[in-house]
């Protein structure tokens, strides 16, 4: 199940309030999950970042079919998944692409001491359309003049993790003052990366795994590692009633055969691992 809120107007550029997304979705959410059955024992719901959709999606699927449980997933961006979770969204497991949505929850006493795991990285990158031009060397040295009014796609750079590393990244080239009032925020990284494959943008920043999943992109520009902060995939257990079987999750998605399905899809290793 992909759950995610439209915050993006189309045509006009304009995304509701990150407290606004956040009362809409926490309605929607949590209606949601108390509509549903009861579920087995061995069931677990997973709540995770956006940008792992690709990956987990297959490396679930290899899971059930090795153990017979079922995995129960919910996308959207990390500040709203963790919004949710704070709320009493029936999360077993809640996979993050930033670690300061899962301090968040881990200082509020929301995670099971102990279970939480960095898992991979991931590269962030300039995006274009895979058919037209993309701005040339000179040209991303000055993205304001590049997009001459029109705007480029990003995650909310205050609240989700790939807008606020590409907020950092453009502060570290000098670049974000000028492109600040061109930025079309989204609510999670792959609302950005549809308007870019749409053609409705001629920019975006996204993950490089996002940019490997839609062919409509190219990637014009990776980001220097230290122009952001190190980009983490922390998991950690939210729910206790069904600790085994989310023990077994994570378990699960640090074996070589999951390791190697994230890499296929454009993550890459933890620095140190």
């Amino acid at each position: 199940m992909f759950v995610s809120c439209a915050l993006f107007r189309t045509g006009s550029f304009v995304c509701t309030s990150f407290a606004q997304a956040i009362g809409v979705c926490s309605v929607g959410i949590l209606a949601i999950f108390m509509g549903t059955d009861t579920a087995r024992a061995d069931d677990i719901t997973v709540f995770a970042a956006a940008s792992l959709k690709n990956a987990l999606d297959t490396v679930v699927r290899g899971y059930e079919a090795e153990t017979g449980n079922k995995v129960h997933l919910s996308y959207a961006g990390s500040s709203v998944l963790a919004r949710q979770i704070s709320l009493g969204a029936p999360a077993d497991v809640f996979i993050s692409a930033n670690t300061e949505w899962m301090d968040v929850l881990e200082e509020a006493g929301q995670i099971i001491p102990g279970t939480r795991v960095d898992l991979f990285s991931n590269d962030l990158v300039l995006i274009a359309p895979a058919k037209g031009a993309s701005p040339t060397s000179e040209e991303l040295a000055n993205l304001a003049g590049y997009l001459a009014g029109r705007r480029m796609a990003m995650g909310l750079v205050e609240a989700v993790p790939a807008g606020i590393y590409g907020k950092a990244a453009l502060e570290a080239l000098g670049q974000w003052q000028a492109v600040a009032p061109m930025v079309a925020q989204t609510d999670n990284v792959r609302a950005a990366l549809a308007l870019v494959a749409l053609g409705q943008t001629p920019l975006g920043i996204v993950y490089g795994s996002d940019a490997k999943a839609e062919p409509r992109v190219q990637v014009v520009m990776r980001f220097p590692a230290d122009s952001h902060p190190a980009i983490r995939y922390p998991a950690a257990i939210v729910d206790g009633d069904n600790a085994d079987t989310a023990s077994g999750f994570l378990d699960w998605l640090q074996q070589d055969t999951a390791t190697q399905v994230f890499l296929n899809n454009g993550f890459t290793i933890l620095e140190g691992s």
